[in-house]
């Protein structure tokens, strides 16, 4: 059977996807403690390579203030770039293209991930969920211009390390979207104020990233930007502030939108009365500027069909890649019926999913995983896990 997603896709500076699945970032929280690549994650992420058009790697810190989790791959030093080029190298077998996420967690974090440190953020306001979480310290003038700096260098290293790009995490609630959002920041100065105003660390963010680019790429690369369209906050974020958004990055240097949902149908979170899919409001939005990325519960080919239907240009899947590394292959080879949809935890060392990501999809993912029933597997799973137990408490 032949799928719209895949057909080839192209971006504007020239670089061609093989086809249209994506591999959205997937955290396996199993670098070193100081954010080096560990063998484990080349491993995971070379298991999942060479049919996909496109990996999305894992989150990288650009600056020693922006960890946001114990695991967490870092690109804020030059010291950081072989490892890296280890893990390019492992995403991009057999024509896979390899694009890096980058970001800043801000007030997503706390002084114990940060080694006694305050965690930042645009403004000094605690974030409503979690209920733990701990009142950041609002970043000056001159730290601000630092972050700034750091993307654009942490962009730099992305080029030497041989990815084919970076993604710029402006979604879940981390800095980027930190800046942009009235909960997050109050701020009075030219980092603050109005919607329009509060676009300003996010713009020149994508400068920076993009000016690196022009310097140090001796070949197309790509800038890409994540958005998660609402917050549930009073004040926060809602759709008319991202369509506001969405249209800026339509007229910027960014290579294409990836939106971070649940569910790639899911219509707003504040307006019941609203029953337009967000998606559908974004595509609408960018008017063809730029190619967006549609994810959120895509599983079967169908699924991933149905989001392209919906005027995305390419699709993501997330959970689905780690329950089966082959899926492009086997649509490829007209063996869809043989894809994995359910995880048995005795499978987890096969599939290469590092321990700590075991110990995380057991804990908080454990109810989207699909994964099977078995009593005595479960059990198993359960011991195996027990001496990582308190993982997601360091979180």
């Amino acid at each position: 059977m032949t799928h719209k997603f895949m057909a080839p896709y192209t971006f504007k500076n020239g670089i061609t996807l093989k086809n249209r699945v994506v591999m959205s970032p997937t955290t396996t929280m199993s670098s070193f403690y100081d954010g080096h690549v560990t063998n484990d994650e080349i491993a995971f992420y070379g298991a999942r390579s060479g049919g996909l058009g496109m990996i999305i790697g894992e989150v990288a810190n650009v600056i020693a203030s922006g960890k946001g989790f114990e695991g967490e791959l870092s690109i804020a030093n030059d010291g950081d770039i072989a490892g890296l080029s280890e893990l390019a190298h492992a995403m991009k077998r057999n024509g896979t293209k390899a694009v890096l996420q980058i970001f800043h967690a801000g007030r997503k974090s706390n002084d114990q991930i940060l080694r006694g440190n305050q965690p930042v953020s645009a403004s000094a306001i605690k974030a409503a969920y979690p209920a733990d979480s701990q009142t950041p310290r609002e970043l000056t003038a001159d730290e601000i211009d630092d972050i700034i700096t750091a993307f654009g260098d942490a962009t730099r290293r992305a080029i030497a390390a041989g990815f084919d790009g970076v993604e710029l995490h402006g979604a879940n609630t981390y800095l980027l979207q930190q800046f942009f959002s009235p909960n997050s920041n109050q701020r009075t100065d030219k980092w603050g104020g109005n919607r329009d105003d509060r676009m300003a660390f996010a713009r020149a963010v994508i400068a920076s990233a993009h000016t690196a680019i022009d310097q140090y790429a001796d070949r197309p690369f790509l800038l890409g930007y994540r958005i998660s369209p609402e917050e549930i906050e009073t004040p926060g974020i809602r759709l008319a502030d991202t369509l506001a958004f969405v249209d800026m990055l339509g007229d910027s240097a960014v290579d294409y939108v990836h939106t971070s949902m649940g569910s790639a149908h899911r219509t707003s979170l504040n307006d019941k009365s609203d029953h337009e899919p967000i998606i559908a409001k974004l595509v609408a939005q960018l008017a063809g500027r730029k190619p967006l990325i549609g994810v959120g519960s895509v599983e079967t080919p169908a699924d991933a069909d149905a989001v392209l239907a919906m005027g995305t240009d390419l699709v993501a899947m997330g959970r689905e890649m780690i329950r089966e590394p082959q899926w492009m292959e086997k649509v490829a080879d007209g063996d869809e019926a043989s894809i994995r949809y359910q995880l048995s935890p005795s499978e987890m060392a096969e599939l290469k999913i590092p321990r700590a990501m075991q110990d995380y999809l057991n804990g908080a993912f454990y109810s989207v995983m699909h994964f099977t029933t078995d009593p005595e597997a479960a059990a198993d799973y359960q011991n195996q896990a027990a001496p990582m137990e308190g993982f997601e408490k360091k979180m």
